[in-house]
């Protein structure tokens, strides 16, 4: 029986996320299927982010870090906006030759930053991005009422 997570409950301020019975549970992968965003919300959108430093650099080869780095940076897109990652409701993420192995550093990074109530996403694998160097870019689209 495929266990399905709740709609965070909706409020006036507040987006509600659903994910219905008959679909999977997408909780584990770190997404919600649906969310409604109230009337009169302001919608931030946040460019994709990726995972560099303050000048612009990538910070590591490494996967796991991008991943890491790249969520730490969409806080700082939105904290400049006096949102957090709460306020995310759906997410663009692309990564460069994706295979299985990666969803488990994005999962992860994922229930860190929104627990069990992650914003809507969309995964898709690409064969590079700007740099040689870029693995991984995540957009986003926040809301506040």
């Amino acid at each position: 029986m495929t266990r399905i997570h709740r709609p965070r409950e909706a409020t006036s301020t507040a987006p509600a996320l659903l994910n219905p019975e008959g679909l999977h549970d997408p909780i584990p992968m770190g997404y919600s299927h649906t969310v409604t965003v109230p009337a009169e919300t302001e919608l931030v959108l946040i460019s994709g982010q990726y995972g560099s430093g303050p000048d612009g650099a990538v910070v590591s080869a490494d996967f796991a870090e991008q991943v890491q780095r790249t969520f730490h940076n969409i806080g700082v897109a939105l904290a400049a906006h006096g949102l957090d990652l709460s306020h995310v409701v759906q997410l663009r993420t692309y990564v460069v030759n994706h295979d299985v192995g990666k969803l488990g550093p994005i999962a992860a990074a994922v229930r860190a930053g929104w627990g069990a109530n992650p914003p809507t996403q969309t995964l898709v694998g690409v064969a590079s991005l700007a740099t040689p160097d870029v693995l991984f870019e995540v957009e986003a689209l926040a809301a506040r009422r």
